[in-house]
């Protein structure tokens, strides 16, 4: 049953290596090559949205796999998508440190 409370975030919506008409729904400028499910999680975590990490395909792409994140509604999706593309740079960028 589908949850009205919360937002469904794929991790095709930060993707740089795909174009917009592929399903990036974040500017180049804040869109990370190759995100990670992990990385995904993290940013929604410390932005304390709620996450829940699942697995499935995204819709467009037919039989590629991927992952998503529901997170609780909070504010509006794409607001909440830039935050998350922000921060998924710092969580990539803390990672490379160690």
């Amino acid at each position: 049953m589908k949850d009205y409370e919360r937002y469904v975030v794929w991790l095709e919506y930060f993707n740089s290596e795909l174009k917009r008409s592929g399903g990036r729904r974040v500017p180049l400028s804040l869109a990370t090559r190759g995100p990670k499910p992990e990385e995904l999680q993290e940013a929604c975590r410390r932005l304390n949205l709620q996450p829940v990490l699942q697995t499935g395909s995204y819709p467009s792409s037919g039989r590629r796999e991927s992952a998503y994140v529901s997170i609780r509604k909070e504010k509006p999706k794409q607001s909440l998508m830039l935050k998350i593309a922000k921060e998924i740079s710092t969580v990539r960028a803390r990672s490379q440190k160690k």
